[in-house]
């Protein structure tokens, strides 16, 4: 018995580092090349369009627009579209008067972000098919945009993606462990994740806003048909599976507003968490038969396919094993109870510590390589180092509600934090 709980044990750890280990390949790489060191050039200044959709989000919607407003680009390039989704303040009117080409939606069985888009991309192909858009961005409602974001994904989508992601930085890391726990994961997600996928030539994965569609992908789709509780993961799987390569632009930066409550972070990471759920159940099975064909795309199924694996939920279930052993050993002879016991405590242990080490360590590493990046005070990013791996932590308890309960979409209010002047100074 001693001895399967340690060969048990010892396979699982050899298995799950084997299976991520080409994550540890991707954080050399990010952290051996040195970020912002090529300058693209775009052969034309394509037309596009901002699409938003927003749900009582009059707080934030105007500060938003001001920033599309301001951008280092032809005016008459950029069109910026608002559905206000069953909004019940005045967010249709306040970006009415920001400049916004606004649409009001009133649907409450189908609810939540997918829906709103598809409904807007059907309008704007009803009302403008004329405009002549050759990509769409899409934005949160609590967003601020660098004023030379559409300038930088104008390059990236000269060279031929279908669709680009950016760089998503956060307008309050300092607010409380909750927001910096975000906002260090979104960071490590661009500098360890997409910016070596784009050096590496496979696909990357878009991750909620200021991401770029082009004209050419949405007709193909018919619109947006993307409505699961994660709808930015399915489509980076979809375009795995269809070979639609997304790239990375890092030098477009969007500042995101990041909760500051655990209530609110707990309801939007069991959406996020449940999504991913649906997207493992929808496009599992075929992204592990795309990564195992070996055929062109391949890493970019594999890829996808670990990244919506239940990793937390995993580790959960490998933990409740050792648990079990452990209990079931009662009924051995004492001396052979307490070695197993002894065993199991000392995996479980191992584990916890590993798991802490292990993210902080990525945080130490994202923090010290965009350091001038994190709008925030210095003791602030060391502070929050050590409370990032307990931020990683709750999304265990988080993975097992996700299982067993019914999850729906809920908005999370915003307020107008910070400016771009502000972030710029305090970075």
């Amino acid at each position: 018995m001693l001895h399967f709980v340690q060969y048990m044990n010892f396979a699982i750890a050899v298995i799950m580092t084997l299976a991520y280990f080409y994550q540890l390949v991707y954080t050399v790489i990010g952290l051996v090349q040195k970020r912002r060191n090529y300058n693209l050039t775009a052969s034309a200044q394509h037309k596009f369009a901002a699409i938003i959709s927003a749900r009582n989000e009059s707080a934030v919607i105007g500060d938003l627009i001001a920033s599309l407003k301001k951008q280092n680009y032809p005016a008459e390039l950029l069109d910026v579209f608002v559905v206000a989704d069953n909004c019940t303040d005045d967010t249709a009117d306040c970006a009415r008067a920001a400049g916004a080409i606004v649409y009001e939606r009133w649907n409450k069985t189908q609810v939540g972000k997918g829906y709103a888009l598809d409904y807007l991309f059907h309008l704007i192909e009803r009302d403008h098919a004329n405009a002549g858009y050759e990509g769409f961005f899409v934005f949160d409602a609590d967003n601020l945009v660098d004023p030379n974001f559409v300038a930088e994904m104008n390059k990236t989508f000269d060279k031929g993606y279908e669709a680009v992601t950016c760089y998503r930085n956060s307008k309050n890391f300092a607010a409380n462990w909750i927001s910096a726990g975000y906002s260090i994961w979104f960071l490590r997600e661009a500098r360890f994740l997409n910016f070596p996928r784009m050096l590496l030539g496979t696909s990357c994965a878009i991750s909620g806003t200021g991401f770029m569609v082009s004209a050419a992908l949405i007709r193909e789709n018919g619109g947006w048909p993307f409505h699961l509780l994660t709808e930015d993961i399915e489509f980076s799987a979809n375009c795995a599976l269809t070979g639609h390569k997304i790239g990375y632009c890092d030098k477009a930066v969007i500042y995101d507003e990041q909760p500051t409550s655990f209530r609110q972070s707990w309801d939007q990471r069991l959406r996020w968490s449940k999504g991913f759920y649906q997207v493992d159940a929808k496009y599992g099975l075929d992204l592990a038969k795309g990564a195992a064909v070996g055929k062109k795309g391949a890493m970019s199924c594999y890829d996808i396919f670990m990244t919506i694996a239940p990793g937390m939920l995993l580790t959960l279930l490998i933990i409740l094993f050792n648990i079990i052993i452990g209990f079931a050993c009662m009924t051995q002879p004492h001396y052979v109870a307490r070695r197993i016991i002894r065993e199991v405590l000392h995996f479980i242990g191992m584990s916890a510590l590993n798991f802490y080490l292990g993210l902080f360590l990525y945080g130490l590493l994202t923090v010290i390589s965009e350091w001038k990046q994190i709008a925030a005070a210095g003791y602030h990013k060391v502070i929050y180092l050590f409370s990032f791996p307990i931020f990683m932590l709750t999304y265990i308890p988080i993975s097992v509600a996700a299982l067993v309960r019914k999850v729906e979409w809920k908005p999370i209010r915003h307020s107008s934090l910070n400016s771009m002047n502000a972030l710029k100074e305090a970075q």
